[in-house]
């Protein structure tokens, strides 16, 4: 992973956290509130010095989504229609999608 700092209870260097950490949970999120990557509600919640917000519907054309194989960042609405990097391929966890209402307007 590059010089991209991740807050939170990481476990490895592809942005694994003690919460989230097969081989697909490899990417970290950019919170609307703070600005900061994350890799997941949990670790937010648990570091940040304040409550987490949902970046807005019309702000899906944002870079906020880290990937921790390539360090490559990807829109929200890129990564919202990809089941893996477009960069490296690296594989994303699809389970994530089900907690999309934590991060992103719907």
């Amino acid at each position: 992973m590059t010089g991209v700092r991740v807050l939170g209870r990481t476990v490895d260097d592809e942005t694994r956290c003690v919460h989230y950490a097969t081989p697909l949970d490899v990417i970290a999120i950019r919170f609307a509130c703070c600005g900061e990557y994350y890799p997941c509600h949990l670790c937010h919640a648990e570091c940040a010095d304040h409550p987490a917000e949902q970046w807005p519907r019309e702000q899906r054309d944002r870079e906020a989504i880290l990937c921790g194989v390539c360090s490559s960042e990807l829109t929200i609405e890129r990564y919202l229609t990809v089941d893996a990097c477009p960069n490296c391929s690296a594989a994303f966890n699809p389970g994530c999608r089900l907690h999309s209402a934590y991060y992103f307007q719907a």
